[in-house]
């Protein structure tokens, strides 16, 4: 159980990087409609969420 979280938080981070990530850049899907700061902002949540996610597998496996 402990594994499948640590994966599935890996998938939320990267899906999280995608969106936010095409959003400051393209404007795409949001509209940029909170700014680039807030996208910024979910892009560093992002990749800390990725960081834990796989720290946390490591140590799993």
């Amino acid at each position: 159980m402990p594994k499948a979280l640590a994966i599935l938080g890996m998938a939320v981070a990267v899906l999280m990087l995608v969106m936010f990530g095409l959003d400051a850049l393209l404007g795409i899907p949001f509209g940029q409609s909170a700014g680039v700061v807030a996208d910024v902002g979910f892009l560093i949540a992002a990749a800390i969420l990725a960081y834990m996610s796989w720290h946390t597998l490591r140590e799993i496996l």
